[in-house]
């Protein structure tokens, strides 16, 4: 199986389409408003939200398992949906909400973060599957061994060119004198690291940390999210105007996002990988273009491993204590201070609204005990 390269939009490019989808959704209604349902939901009638879409930020791989559960355990059915498309990334989502083409996002906080602050987008995030974002800088252990944010000084490191505001975070959240680092560009296939090209590479802890420890290489990660810039990722983002108009909905939606995911915490992980291979399968079979196709079959053994990688992601004590979703205030100011570092300035206020998940968690307590 090729090496998963997950491309990433530059900011420019994103932030170019960003403003034309802007423009773009003021003409647009938010859709699916949710006044009928809300009525029959009080009525004691079960709720008909219709259909929706919803963007991945990347291939229906082991990412999106809470997803899967939710669709093969009817927990959007119960929830009241006819359909939720699921529509293949990569793709971080926010061209898509401002249009209207998509109703909600699994994006993350940076690129969310650079379209407020750029375009002042109208978009909020409801709640974060992961509470720690995946970013590491990877290197060998028996190479550079970069196992602090200050053995980094005086290394060559792999950078994708999407990911260069975010390798800057990691520098000025730690004091580091962007000249005292050699950034060399890369695409994201970790091979240069593996040859000795680079001391350090930009990677994702579910992705090519993995890749490369799969290739017989002990591997060391300085993680970002345990060195100074600590954010969300696979967020749930939505306009302003769809929060507005459609809160049941999109609490229904949430509950069922959280049976899914609790599913993953409980059920053996071999059946899981079992289901995310049925989902994959199923989205090369039905799109000969898309990335699922083109990358060929899931390694099982790789799969578990990044299933057992994002379940450290997105379980912590906050969550436990919370449930799944929830995000801290302190993690919501976090996550705004590690975005300044990369040089995107944005408030909680106007990133953040976590009154839905709070709702859901105060009206359904039992649903905080993800593991069983």
């Amino acid at each position: 199986m090729p090496t998963i390269r997950r491309p990433r939009l530059t900011a420019r490019r994103l932030l170019a389409t960003v403003a034309l989808a802007t423009a773009a959704s003021l003409t647009l209604a938010a859709c699916g408003s949710d006044d009928t349902s809300s009525e029959s939901s009080s009525s004691g009638e079960a709720a008909d939200y219709g259909d929706i879409s919803v963007q991945y930020s990347w291939i229906k791989n082991e990412e999106f398992a809470g997803e899967f559960y939710a669709y093969e355990n009817g927990y959007y059915d119960e929830a009241g949906f006819g359909t939720v498309n699921g529509i293949s990334g990569p793709d971080t989502g926010v061209a898509k909400l401002l249009s209207g083409t998509v109703q909600v996002a699994l994006s993350d906080a940076a690129s969310v973060g650079a379209a407020i602050a750029e375009q002042d987008a109208p978009l909020k995030i409801i709640g974060a599957t992961f509470q720690k974002n995946p970013f590491t800088i990877l290197s060998l252990k028996d190479g550079a061994d970069i196992a602090t944010p200050q053995d980094l000084v005086g290394k060559t490191i792999g950078v994708q060119d999407s990911n260069a505001s975010v390798f800057n975070a990691i520098l000025n959240a730690n004091g580091i004198d962007p000249d005292d680092v050699t950034v060399v560009p890369v695409d994201f296939d970790p091979t240069p690291l593996m040859n000795g090209e680079v001391d350090g590479f930009m990677a994702y802890l579910t992705n090519e940390a993995i890749t490369v420890e799969e290739a017989g290489y002990d591997v060391t990660n300085l993680a970002y999210a345990e060195n100074g810039v600590p954010y969300v990722a696979e967020t749930f983002t939505v306009t302003d105007q769809y929060l507005a108009e459609n809160q049941d909905l999109l609490k229904a939606f949430l509950i069922a996002e959280i049976k899914g995911w609790s599913d993953t915490f409980t059920e053996p992980s071999e059946d899981t990988v079992d289901l995310i291979t049925k989902y994959y399968d199923q989205a090369a079979s039905e799109n000969a273009d898309g990335l699922e196709s083109v990358f060929g079959s899931l390694d099982p053994a790789k799969t578990a491993k990044g299933l057992a990688a994002e379940q450290e992601l997105i379980s912590t004590e906050d969550t436990e204590s919370n449930g799944l979703f929830t995000i801290t205030d302190e993690l919501q100011q976090q996550t705004v201070d590690s975005l300044a570092a990369a040089g995107w300035d944005v408030s909680v206020d106007d990133m953040f609204d976590t009154s839905l998940i709070d709702e859901i968690y105060e009206e359904n307590p039992d649903l905080v005990d993800y593991q069983g």
